[in-house]
């Protein structure tokens, strides 16, 4: 199957400026907010229920699911229709989850900190287990995601991490560390690339300095802030879609890059991958129900069907994103130089970002100054 980028997508890696709108609507609850309901919905779920009265609407990134997945939901699960509607970033799919009244969205695809205050906000049914018995195609490593340990309200439908993409027969030295890319050397001045998304930006500096991604404190963001206006005498600037066709064209040598992004695969230029020894992310898109639906049994049938190694392995085969899908991923032919082959093991050693509430704030106003002025 074709592997097209989708560069409307930003995956996982999207600002976070509108994030704490559903956590600071309802005071910040926990994040476990969902846990005491599971009880008491469980008894209105039916494992066996009609689903030929009941109809799905969701909301996904294009291109992020196949097209003609409304015809085979509603051939499969016999219900009476499905609709698909389009974000193209976690702020604009949160704008509909959180809006006053009824979104009428069943299922909506959203990153893994976004579920987090969702939850928090308490907007999501919590996921029941016997009625998706296709979770057990999961990974072991995909049930301690630290945002949602257990997958008690989340389900999560691909995964990655970020580091250096490169030209390896530019470089006159292969990156190890985020600080090739946050102090390049003379060779590489001025053809090096940083993304804007908030805490991506604050990725490569907080790693370097041995923070983490979830820091809050002011004193260490100001030092990653100091970091990042060092480096940007040095950069060719900062992009977050097309930095993979830079390096394509010899214009960059090193890119901050999430690893599906990263044209490891191209036969055409000696692209590779790194993840710099001070460690990196594990970014995870997700797959929630939410609590206003209508059509619980129905949303539950539905991640069930996607959790189908044949359907789910779709995502692999198509846009170049691992799904934490076992049994899924043993059906993907991987490429010559894909990174569709990092192991879930590796993955799990990256830090999840977090939500942090008000404090994703202090992220906002970062990469506002840093990037100001470019």
């Amino acid at each position: 199957m074709s592997r097209t980028r989708f560069t409307r997508r930003l995956p996982a890696a999207v600002a976070v400026a509108g994030l704490t709108l559903a956590v600071a609507a309802c005071g910040g609850e926990s994040s476990n907010s969902s846990e005491g309901t599971t009880a008491a919905a469980a008894d209105q779920l039916k494992p066996n229920a009609d689903l030929s009265q009941q109809t799905l609407q969701i909301t996904v990134w294009d291109g992020y699911t196949p097209t003609e997945l409304p015809q085979k939901v509603k051939e499969k699960l016999k219900v009476k229709d499905m609709k698909v509607t389009l974000h193209d970033t976690n702020e604009i799919a949160m704008t509909k989850l959180t809006a006053p009244g009824d979104s009428g969205i069943d299922v909506a695809f959203v990153s893994g900190q976004y579920a987090q205050a969702l939850n928090a906000a308490g907007l999501l049914e919590p996921i029941h287990p016997e009625l998706i018995p296709n979770l057990a195609n999961l990974y072991p490593e995909a049930t301690q995601l630290s945002y949602d340990k257990g997958n008690k309200y989340s389900v999560p439908y691909t995964w990655g991490t970020t580091g250096i993409c490169y030209r390896s027969d530019l470089v006159k030295s292969e990156p190890k560390s985020w600080n090739d890319l946050l102090k390049p050397p003379a060779w590489a001045d001025k053809k090096v690339t940083m993304m804007t998304t908030e805490r991506w930006l604050a990725l490569p500096a907080l790693k370097a300095l041995g923070y983490s991604l979830n820091t809050d404190k002011d004193d260490e963001i100001a030092k990653v802030k100091d970091a990042l206006i060092a480096q940007k005498p040095h950069l060719l600037t900062y992009d977050d879609t097309t930095f993979g066709e830079k390096l394509k064209s010899g214009e960059a040598v090193m890119v901050e890059a999430w690893d599906g992004w990263c044209p490891t695969t191209d036969p055409k230029n000696n692209i590779k991958f790194v993840v710099p020894k001070e460690g990196s992310d594990l970014w995870v898109d997700t797959m929630v129900i939410m609590k206003s639906s209508k059509n619980k049994e129905a949303a539950h049938a539905l991640i069930n069907y996607i959790l189908d190694p044949e359907i789910h392995s779709w995502a692999a085969e198509n846009i170049n994103y691992k799904v934490p899908n076992k049994a899924a991923m043993e059906r993907v032919t991987i490429p010559k130089g894909s990174l569709l082959g990092i192991k879930p093991a590796e993955l799990l050693n990256g830090e999840s970002i977090i939500d942090l509430g008000q404090a994703s704030t202090k992220y906002t106003r970062l990469s506002t100054e840093v990037t100001a002025q470019q």
